[in-house]
């Protein structure tokens, strides 16, 4: 029987190991990362996985993410939920 995974159990065992990675990431200059970004990536990467992800597998992921790893996933869901800028644009502009 497969068992099913506890992410959001673990999400404020792994909130300083968040907060490490961020930091790391403002420290080489991607200072619009948020804790919630760098959460929602790693649910979204291991989720995938067919078998059951141990609390310190969890972290060694979190702990090994990489910029690079981080932008492309960022563009590529950019790309599957396209943003109507000028939608917003005019929800804004029609307030006034």
């Amino acid at each position: 029987m497969e068992e099913r995974q506890q992410f959001e159990a673990w999400r404020e065992d792994v909130w300083p190991v968040l907060v490490s990675k961020r930091d790391e990431f403002h420290d080489f200059g991607y200072d619009r990362v948020t804790l919630d970004d760098l959460w929602a990536f790693t649910i979204d990467k291991l989720k995938k996985k067919k078998h059951y992800i141990p609390l310190y597998a969890f972290v060694d992921f979190i702990l090994s993410v990489q910029p690079q790893d981080y932008m492309t996933w960022i563009t590529v869901n950019t790309y599957k939920e396209p943003t109507d800028w000028f939608k917003d644009f005019e929800e804004a502009t029609a307030k006034r």
